[in-house]
């Protein structure tokens, strides 16, 4: 994207700005050169049109990962839904003994992964509510029991929220904590329970959860250990883009201090069965301006996840024009976090067919991966 193209666009002068200067560092081999501030990023949120974001998104997803857009055969399970805290924007928490409130024990959690043996999958998802009940050795024996049931496939477990828990509950460290669960077979930790770190969101949408700084503690312990997280940010609801720009920002500091992100996630709120049904979603358009500017702000993760479940499909194949470059996985109907929530995938499925089209309809080259982002060849 030239300058004399960029003025054409009819853009005020310090938007015109900063894209000139993110285009030209997009042609910068082996990085962007630029680094948004704070205030930047802020008025691109505001201020930028959503095609010129993308189209800056992409060129930065193209020095970053080329043509490749990443793919996974994973499955979730899903413990129970039985939590100790009762955040507002949950449609999943439920209490026990509620019609639709589950416990999957120990023999249980096993048993959804022995049925899954000889299937060709590379990672097991396992988060769930923070049942009051669990403690730091059962979280270990049921991670020992999917290992068991499935010795070849990654494990990624467990929340911030949920570790945080159970290790404070246990009385140690937060090192000691993740290292029994990597002794264990946790190789790996996802992004969930950020939600949005300004406190002020937080005492009106999760009062009881976990601090932010609690949160990045736990992520930059694992870093620490050589334990890989994803990150996220629940956006669309209470916050404003002051909110969500402080929120990158915290996860952009932690990265430059370990580089134990792999990627970020941005999450949409879905409104439906929750405390703050009556606030609505925000728009597709507001939805690739996120994902956007996620990719633009964030030049520190590699990569960025359209996760399909949350976003649908088809909303999903429009963020590869957006920046994103991983679109996570099979799935196979083992979640309910956005079903109940009202994302249109009641039934959360996406054979691997479907997901290399998706990459290749929006001009990329498909690319399975495992846990770690390292390309899985498979014979045939």
């Amino acid at each position: 994207m030239n300058a004399r193209l960029l003025h054409t666009m009819n853009l005020t002068p310090e938007v015109e700005r900063i894209a000139t200067a993110l285009a030209a560092a997009s042609e910068t081999p082996g990085g962007s050169g630029y680094r948004l501030s704070d205030d930047e990023a802020l008025t691109l949120m505001r201020e930028a049109p959503v095609a010129l974001l993308g189209t800056l998104a992409v060129a930065r997803k193209r020095q970053i990962s080329g043509d490749e857009v990443y793919y996974n055969r994973n499955i979730h399970i899903e413990p129970t839904n039985i939590c100790v805290f009762r955040c507002r924007f949950c449609s999943y928490r439920r209490t026990a003994g509620d019609p639709d409130a589950w416990y999957h024990d120990l023999d249980a959690v096993e048993r959804l992964a022995e049925a899954r043996r000889g299937e060709p999958i590379t990672e097991v998802h396992i988060v769930g509510g923070v049942h009051p009940n669990h403690d730091l050795d059962y979280y270990c024996e049921m991670i020992r029991r999917v290992r068991r049931a499935l010795p070849h496939v990654a494990i990624k477990a467990y929340t911030a929220v949920e570790l945080h828990y159970i290790i404070s509950k246990a009385g140690i460290s937060l090192v000691e904590g993740l290292r029994r669960l990597r002794e264990a077979g946790m190789e790996a930790i996802p992004g969930g329970g950020a939600e949005i770190f300004a406190p002020e969101v937080r005492t009106r949408i999760c009062p009881e959860k976990p601090t932010a700084e609690e949160w990045l503690a736990t992520h930059e312990a694992a870093h620490g250990l050589g334990i890989a997280t994803n990150c996220t940010i629940l956006y669309g609801h209470v916050e404003t883009y002051e909110h969500r720009i402080d929120h990158l920002h915290r996860l952009r500091e932690l990265q430059d201090r370990t580089r134990g992100f792999d990627a970020f996630i941005p999450l949409k709120y879905r409104n439906r069965h929750n405390d703050l049904s009556s606030l609505g979603e925000v728009s597709l358009p507001e939805d690739m301006r996120m994902m956007a500017l996620s990719r633009l702000y964030l030049d520190n993760i590699p990569h960025i996840k359209a996760y399909w479940p949350m976003l649908g499909i088809g909303a999903t194949e429009l963020a590869l024009s957006f920046g994103a470059d991983d679109i996570d996985g099979t799935i196979d109907d083992t979640t309910k976090i956005y079903s109940m929530a009202g994302a249109e995938d009641q039934r959360p499925v996406l054979s691997t067919e479907r997901m290399e089209a998706l990459a290749r309809s929006a001009g990329f080259t498909p690319v399975e991966r495992d846990t770690f982002y390292r390309p899985v060849e498979r014979r045939g």
